[in-house]
């Protein structure tokens, strides 16, 4: 069985789904139809890939009466209105990462999703990249043995013309700081190797560009049994893109996860050496034009498989919702200029808060 996906929003992840669905690259899957509030722009996107574009999701799906799924692919603020206005049609949706800007939105859109009768994915292509996949079985082998330590890094270039393109971008109400929109990959990668973390402590700033938000900070973590973990994120690198890592090191191991878009294996260092490791450098390493990485040709094949086979998804909205939290709980602590134990009610995170 064929599944047909639409998208909602026409920026500038919009063109990754349209290579790929378009392409023939994910198995039983096509794009048939888009659409955009802004004309030119969804003009623009339908004569490239060739499919009828719209400047509403509602009169999109009246027209397109054999829509499967929905990529919720509009700004950030907007995922959680977009997604819950739109469950009325009864279409399984995928949602961008974040999937919201606030916990109680995530819920709403949970709620809706299971009220409705369909699936909820969060795209979180980058647990999919090759090494990643090898570093997470290593854990899941108990390679590592006790662990220690976790750190991902984000270090990448973003300049003021990147916040201009649209007024949403760099704003507390629909977009978020680079915890929230370009490093919130990699707080779920930290999470999905290590666990729920128990409390966190972290500060920011805004360097180089003119923009609400903070587009530099550090979190230092706590998890279980006593494993510390680090996130240190920057859009302030300059001149250019520089990294985008995950290193885990525990009693019997180390690895790092490096290139600008966790996409190469640089130490694979266990204790128990096996005669694979060898050659996890050569099989594992990608070579990504940007930091999207190949990530979501495997995820979108996964959406088909779960919705074909009822099969269970690597990230739905509950496991997306658990990155969510901590980027709420680090923004609390740099509010507050305190610690902040996870589970928490937010009092001072500014994410997704409107204006006037």
């Amino acid at each position: 069985m064929n599944l047909n996906f639409a998208l909602v929003g026409c920026g500038r992840i919009a063109s990754k789904y349209g290579e790929i669905l378009r392409g023939n690259h994910v198995r039983n899957a096509t794009l048939v139809a888009a659409c955009d509030i802004n004309p030119e722009r969804a003009r623009s996107f339908g004569d490239r890939f060739g499919i009828p574009v719209y400047p509403d999701a509602h009169r999109m799906i009246q027209t397109e009466k054999n829509i499967d799924v929905l990529c919720i692919l509009t700004p950030s603020g907007l995922h959680a209105e977009h997604c819950i206005d739109l469950t009325q049609y009864k279409k399984h949706m995928v949602v961008e990462k974040p999937m919201a800007l606030t916990i109680d939105d995530a819920d709403d859109m949970i709620h809706a999703c299971d009220r409705a009768g369909v699936r909820l994915f969060v795209v979180k292509q980058n647990r999919y990249n090759p090494p990643v996949q090898r570093l997470r079985k290593a854990l899941d082998e108990n390679r590592f043995g006790r662990l220690v330590m976790g750190t991902v890094r984000v270090r990448w270039c973003r300049h003021q013309d990147y916040y201009d393109q649209d007024d949403w971008r760099g704003t507390w109400s629909l977009d978020g700081g680079v915890f929230t929109n370009q490093a919130s990959h990699h707080v779920d990668l930290l999470e999905w190797m290590l666990g729920d973390p128990v409390s966190v402590f972290a500060k920011s700033s805004t360097k180089l560009v003119d923009i609400e938000v903070e587009n530099s900070g550090v979190a230092v973590l706590k998890f279980r049994e006593d494993v510390l973990g680090v996130i240190e994120v920057t859009t302030a690198t300059r001149p250019t893109d520089l990294e985008g890592s995950i290193s885990i090191l525990g009693e019997k191991g180390s690895v790092v996860i490096g290139g600008f878009a966790v996409n190469e294996i640089q130490t694979w260092n266990f204790i128990d050496h096996r005669p694979d490791d060898d050659r996890v450098f050569a099989e594992t390493i990608e070579r990504p034009p940007n930091v999207y990485g190949f990530g979501h040709i495997p995820y979108l094949e996964n959406v088909v498989n779960c919705i074909q086979r009822d099969e269970r998804a690597l990230v739905d909205g509950l496991e997306g919702r658990k990155s969510l939290e901590l980027i709420s709980a680090i923004y609390e602590s740099i509010e507050t200029g305190r610690e902040v134990f996870l589970r928490f009610l937010p009092k001072k995170c500014r994410l997704g808060m409107k204006h006037g």
